[in-house]
């Protein structure tokens, strides 16, 4: 991640801050610059991101925790996410409604149980989109550089079992079989990057699906969009849109605090 040379002009802000006032400069080139009454510096990976359901994608909390859960609630958790450059997450579905605000050019497939085949929606710098619990999608960065998203869920943590459910989850649950808390969607483990290894396992008894949940099919459904980007991959950015992009970053360095 890169950013660090506009922690120079927040640093002179953040003596200016008063205590317990916190400021975050979101860069067009996806790094984030953190600033507070002590100063300013770069948030990564190596000391305040967790894993974000998958290796190499990472989740910075502002409000909540990975353990917040309807028995742990906070309402709500918010948090800053990195995507890394050409990737996608784990086609996935949240127990809660789920928004995303994109600062980059993105995209998130979709699968319409309605007309039963998947959409793709293409999202650039500043387009928020809402997606309801239990809908399969999976977010992806078109770009060559670290892509910055700010989301909210309703509900749950990413420690939590029901935060993101992927097809093989579904398939197991659909099938009876114990699933464990170190699952695709956890920071429980390590609590830093890359933790893999398995937690105490949870029986299904131990979360009941919520009534009429059709695990079986959901998984279909994820193995759906799983197909797509196998076949189309995660799609690519324009020549406008890249050119827009550089502009941006012009307009960053412009606007940036002095």
């Amino acid at each position: 991640m890169s950013g660090i040379s506009e922690a120079v002009p927040l640093g002179l802000l953040s003596g200016r801050l008063p205590s317990g006032v916190d400021l975050y400069l979101l860069g067009p080139d996806g790094g984030i610059v953190f600033a507070d009454r002590e100063g300013a510096r770069e948030l990564g990976p190596e000391r305040e991101f967790l894993r974000f359901i998958d290796d190499g994608q990472f989740a910075h909390y502002l409000v909540g925790d990975a353990a917040t859960s309807p028995e742990r609630p906070s309402n709500a958790t918010v948090k800053l996410g990195v995507v890394g450059p050409r990737s996608a997450f784990t086609p996935h579905a949240h127990g809660g409604e789920h928004f995303v605000l994109s600062l980059g050019h993105a995209a998130c497939g979709l699968y319409d149980a309605a007309r039963g085949e998947v959409t793709e929606v293409p999202l650039s710098p500043g387009m928020l989109i809402r997606i309801p619990e239990m809908m399969p999608h999976s977010f992806a960065n078109r770009g060559t550089a670290p892509l910055t998203i700010l989301a909210a869920n309703t509900g749950y943590g990413i420690d939590h079992e029901d935060y993101a459910i992927t097809a093989g989850e579904a398939e197991r649950r659909a099938a009876g079989v114990p699933h464990f808390a170190g699952h695709a969607g956890s920071s429980a483990n390590s609590g830093s990057p890359g933790g893999d290894e398995p937690a105490a396992p949870l029986t299904t008894a131990t979360r009941p699906a919520p009534l009429g949940t059709d695990y079986r099919a959901l998984a279909a459904e994820w193995r759906a969009i799983e197909d797509v980007q196998r076949v189309r991959g995660v799609g690519a950015t324009t020549v406008r849109e890249r050119l827009a992009a550089r502009l941006r970053r012009v307009a960053g360095v412009l606007e940036g605090p002095r």
